[in-house]
């Protein structure tokens, strides 16, 4: 009967994550202004750019572009992630999206102005958002580093709501940056031993300053974003760029969902096999002696 329980609860378990669509290893990542692992995952609206095929082939394991997580840091961010390695949390397995490029994706943002960001959350956390930005020269075509970054965050929140699948952090704009720089967002949690680090490509321009309306440009990300300037990627709102609200682990080509499946039919075929068995009158073939013994033996061979 234990057997059997065990066996049933593991079939019922598979077949909710089959059915619920359950993420695997999926957490959360940036979307406004737009992450280099949500703008290059799978489904993001820039995975075919130069920038992020370029970091596939470096080694970026994308199809967790929400999963760039780090345990036990506690707040040692800059003891616990080295230089040169920011973007990927010091993960080998992101280490493409470390790459010294002026090409990255980036969302286009007014310097000074409010703004909203917003942080996928595919899996809810409690915790504090601390975001940096990058200090006047800082050049994207070298590895960024502690050094790159402003010393203080210029915006902490702490357990903000999460409305629409996204954490909505209100807030204001550095002022004094202008041209290409970078944000980088830090998620500690409260209720894991977790941190999450992620890069957000932006360009500022001043207060005050007309943006450039480019060819086939679509529409700003969110308040306080400006149409990019011509040449520049644009990061389209998360609800239409594609961006998907929980990823799932992709096995050899195929969805998680699919490999949860077979297995849900697998444990429901042994629990319906054992259960069929335990019904099943014993039989002895014709000229043997039906003994305790060996009745006995053949039970157990079955379990």
């Amino acid at each position: 009967m234990t057997a059997r329980r065990t066996l049933a609860t593991l079939a019922a378990v598979a077949a909710t994550v089959l059915l619920t669509g359950v993420p695997a290893a999926a957490h959360g990542a940036p979307t406004s202004p737009l992450s280099r692992s949500a703008a290059c995952g799978p489904e993001g609206p820039h995975a075919s750019s130069p920038a992020c095929r370029a970091a596939v082939s470096a080694g970026a394991a994308l199809r967790e572009w929400d999963n760039i997580r780090v345990s036990g840091v506690d707040g040692r961010d800059r003891e616990r992630i080295p230089d040169g390695e920011l973007c990927s949390g010091g993960l080998s397995a992101y280490q493409g999206l470390n790459l010294p490029r002026a090409d990255w994706p980036a969302t286009e943002l007014t310097a000074g102005a409010k703004f909203t960001f917003r942080y996928r959350g595919t899996i809810p956390h409690r915790g504090t958002f601390r975001l940096y930005a990058t200090r006047t020269g800082y050049d994207p075509r070298s590895r960024l580093g502690w050094a790159d970054l402003a010393a203080r965050p210029f915006l902490t929140v702490t357990d903000p709501p999460l409305r629409d699948g996204s954490y909505r952090l209100p807030g204001r704009l550095p002022t004094g940056l202008t041209g290409r720089h970078l944000i980088y967002t830090v998620w500690q949690n409260s209720d894991t031993p977790d941190t999450y680090y992620s890069c957000s490509d932006v360009v500022f321009r001043e207060a005050g300053a007309r943006a450039a309306t480019p060819t086939g440009a679509g529409p700003a990300t969110a308040a306080g974003a400006a149409p990019a300037a011509a040449g520049s990627a644009l990061s389209a709102p998360v609800e239409s760029a594609g961006v998907p609200v929980a990823s799932v682990t992709r096995i050899g080509g195929g969805s998680l969902r699919l490999v949860l499946g077979v297995v849900a039919a697998v444990a429901v075929l042994v629990v319906v096999t054992v259960a069929t068995r335990r019904r099943r009158p014993a039989t002895v073939p014709p000229g043997r002696p039906c003994g305790v013994r060996n009745h006995r033996a053949g039970r157990r061979r079955i379990w």
